[in-house]
């Protein structure tokens, strides 16, 4: 039910009843071969766990309903940390029930290291995301020093696991090597690069609750912790060859390198003109074929509803209307197909970038909304900039651009965009939601 929008909605209801029964199945079901198991159970342990249910519940119901579209990514990374937090913690506790077993001493150190880097760094990405740090930050050699610290926690597990030691102080040295590795992985991470970057720490949080189920003997948590870090991480392979990033430079940290630090140019010179709304709904009102690039400026402003009202009014007067989604627009996996679900667009209409590029060039009016590096034509044609190689949606390609923006302010990735130059592009200033409505309201008037 998840691989469709039509019903996603339900599959997400079945996968929480679903995993309601394997809760109350690991908790009632333990020791079934002892029947008196449960009901000798302590009740102060039996309230700490339903009292920990009932507290987890509740926050999680009431965050989830109050978050807004444009805080869904660091939602979803914070949430995605707690999965490995909670990991983490299983690894911390079930290590001194298990020393001498090297077998089971390797699960728990596989489950505490990626739990922890899931965990460190899914917080430092929520961090990022929110705006609370910056972008990007960078250390000298950072790529020597991220893949030395990675390379002494392994060791440090190995060691663990193979002496047989119960050095409590040594496994929170492993545990504090994980941590501080999971924020150096993500910190340097900047630009368009973070939608990835989510993806990759989903799987680590899947991977890890699998050690754990694995641990525990629980099949349940084994098979969900496998799902999820096999689909994240063939999420993660897929936005790589979008991104045109390998797959290994993300894991070794040299993801995200060109993308912290500009160095490019200082900022593309030009000139740029204005359109306005009623020379908008004139060009759009006689246009054969209209392709909207939405971006995470259309997520900030909540303007899926007036978009969506947009494309059925230009498709009454006979005009093809088409969504160009790049596979990293916003600022998660997935981030503008959820934003115009949730404003009942046709899933049909949203084409991915593949299938949509070949079609600009036949395209009367593009219409971009909020988009900016995805946009980008420096991605092509500069050698020099953070996002060269990247593959964007061929938008210069159609006869007529006109890109809706707030102010000239550069992209996620911190630089200028060429397309804002470029001699068919106009710039049509002001948030998306007011310029968008006016722009429907002047339509009706024809």
């Amino acid at each position: 039910m998840l691989s469709g929008p039509q019903t996603a909605r339900s599959g997400n209801l079945w996968a929480a009843f679903g995993m309601t029964i394997a809760i109350a199945g690991t908790i009632y079901l333990y020791n079934s071969n002892d029947p008196s198991a449960v009901t000798t159970r302590e009740p102060i342990k039996m309230a700490f766990i339903f009292g920990g249910i009932a507290v987890g519940t509740i926050i999680g119901w009431m965050t989830a309903k109050r978050v807004k579209m444009t805080a869904m990514p660091e939602l979803v990374s914070l949430f995605n940390g707690m999965g490995g937090a909670c990991a983490a913690l299983i690894s911390l506790l079930e290590f001194h029930h298990n020393v001498g077993q090297s077998e089971r001493i390797a699960v728990i150190m596989a489950g505490l290291i990626i739990g922890s880097v899931s965990f460190s760094g899914s917080i430092i990405a929520f961090l990022k995301l929110n705006g609370t740090l910056s972008k990007s930050l960078r250390l000298p050699h950072y790529n020597k020093i991220n893949t030395l610290l990675m390379i002494v926690t392994v060791l440090a597990g190995v060691y663990l696991t193979a002496s047989n030691s119960d050095s409590f102080g040594f496994l929170i040295l492993v545990f504090a090597l994980s941590l501080l590795y999971g924020v150096l992985f993500v910190v340097p991470i900047g630009g368009a690069d973070m939608p990835v970057v989510i993806s990759l720490l989903n799987s680590f949080t899947g991977l890890a609750a699998a050690f754990g189920g694995f641990l525990y003997g629980n099949q349940v948590m084994l098979t969900g912790g496998i799902l999820v870090g096999s689909a994240g991480t063939l999420l993660t392979v897929a936005m790589c060859k979008a991104m045109n990033r390998p797959l290994f430079n993300v894991i070794f940290g040299a993801f995200g390198e060109s993308a912290a630090v500009a160095t490019g140019k200082s900022g593309v010179t030009g000139s740029i003109k204005d359109i306005s709304i009623s020379d908008t709904a004139v060009l759009m009102n006689y246009s054969k074929k209209v392709i909207i690039v939405p971006g995470y400026g259309l997520a900030v402003a909540q303007a899926q509803h007036v978009i969506h009202e947009l494309e059925q009014l230009l498709e009454e007067r006979g005009v093809d209307v088409k969504y160009a989604i790049h596979p990293v627009a916003g600022r998660m996996p997935g981030h503008m197909n959820v934003l115009l679900a949730e404003s009942n667009v046709d899933y049909s209409k949203l084409s991915e970038m593949e299938e949509i590029n070949p079609e600009f060039s036949n395209t009367d009016v593009v219409v971009v909304v909020g988009a900016n590096d995805v946009v980008n034509p420096a991605a092509k044609t500069d050698p020099s900039s953070p996002i060269y190689g990247m593959p964007i949606l061929d938008v210069e390609n159609s006869k007529h651009i006109i890109v809706n923006k707030r102010s000239m302010s550069a992209g996620y990735a911190g630089i200028d965009n060429e397309l804002f130059y470029n001699p068919k592009t106009s710039m049509l200033f002001g948030d998306a939601k007011d310029v968008l409505t006016k722009l429907v309201a002047e339509l009706k008037t024809m």
